[in-house]
Parts: structure tokens; sequence; C-alpha cells
């Protein structure tokens, strides 16, 4: 019972740090990148390299369009258009400027994807732009909930955790996955922005 109570004290906290952000329609369909490899969803889970535990989660969503919902991340550039954790115009340079941010010395990145169908696919991106902005500390359980009402991901769990949500991800039938290691020191993130340069460059 202690547990269901911290539970929902921390929705409630979480709920209250919610940032909404709505860029205009203009804006996205100027950003909207269209990757040509098959339709998939890519789960990145940020884990520290000091005790083990997991610190983030995220989801690239390859559809008719290429998406990234960073639940509740600090994780933007000024020239990709954002509604409410959604980012517009993931090019591949783009999707390395989201694993850079995010290892460093004390963090690995994990990168695991599984080939869906176009529907799926779809399911998974409509279900997210429709979330709404998330609270701190609700990353992983706002990932769980979006995937869990799609055909084939029915079984992953409802959790807070995303080590758990991790170690479920990988039994899915079909995924592949790697480790990103870093050795850039924590306050690189000026830097990766510098770098990342033009969001329609690949």
């Amino acid at each position: 019972m202690r547990n269901l109570f911290l539970c929902l004290a921390l929705a409630l906290l979480a709920a209250c740090g919610a940032e909404p952000k709505w860029s205009s329609d203009a804006e996205v369909a100027r950003a909207t990148y269209v990757h040509n490899g098959p339709p998939s969803i890519t789960l990145f889970t940020v884990v520290s390299t000091t005790n083990g535990s997991g610190a983030h989660s995220g989801l690239l969503i390859n559809g008719s369009q290429r998406v990234m919902f960073d639940p509740a991340g600090t994780w933007r550039h000024p020239a990709l258009p954002e509604r409410n954790d959604v980012h517009f115009g993931i090019t591949p340079k783009m999707v390395d400027f989201y694993i850079d941010y995010h290892a460093r010395e004390t963090f690995d990145v994990y990168e695991q994807t599984v080939v869906v169908s176009p529907q799926v696919a779809e399911m998974v991106m409509q279900r997210a732009m429709a979330n709404g902005a998330v609270g701190k500390a609700m990353c992983t359980h706002s990932v769980t909930q979006i995937l869990r009402g799609v055909p084939g991901f029915e079984e992953l769990p409802a959790t807070y955790f995303p080590k758990k949500l991790m170690n479920s991800f990988a039994k899915l039938p079909g995924v592949t996955g790697r480790k990103i290691t870093d050795t850039d020191a924590d306050n690189n993130h000026g830097v990766l922005l510098v770098q990342a340069g033009d969001p329609r460059l690949e």
C-alpha cells in the first residue's frame, strides 16, 4: 500500500512539471522527414555508469515520417519543431545528436529496434502525438502506456523503471540492439548543439 501511495504522489508531482509545447502546422510541415528504412520502433534507454540504474526512456518512431518521442526530456534543437515531447524532422544526423547528447562518461545509451508494419508504426506515432506533455519522472511510464495498447507490444509491463522496460523490450521477436558508450564530459551539451548544425543534413 505504501508503494501505491508513493507512485500516486510521484504521478501528481510529475504532472505539475509537464511543459506543454505546440509548434505551428507550418513549422511541422517544413521539418517533416521521411526515412527510407522499414517502419520501426526504437527504444532508447539511458543507464548510469556509476550505479547501473535507469535514468531515461525515449522512443524513435519511423512511420509515415520519423519522429522522436522524448517524454520529460531535456534534449531539443532550436530548428526542430516540438509538440508535447514529440520532435519532428528526425534525420540520421538528429538521431546521432540525440545519442551523443545522452551518452557520456556517466551514462551509457542502449538502443533496441523492432521492425513493425506501417499500420503499427502509424498507430504508435499517433498515440505519442495524442499523449500530451509528460511530467518529470514519468518518461518510462508514458512510453509503456503508448506501446501497451498496440499489437505486438501488449506484453510489455506498465512500469516507471527504464531498465525494466528495456529488459522486457529485449524479449520482443526480432529485436536488434546495441550499447553506446562515450567518454564525453557531462558538460558537453552546448558543444553538441553547435556540432549538430542544420537538422536537414543527413
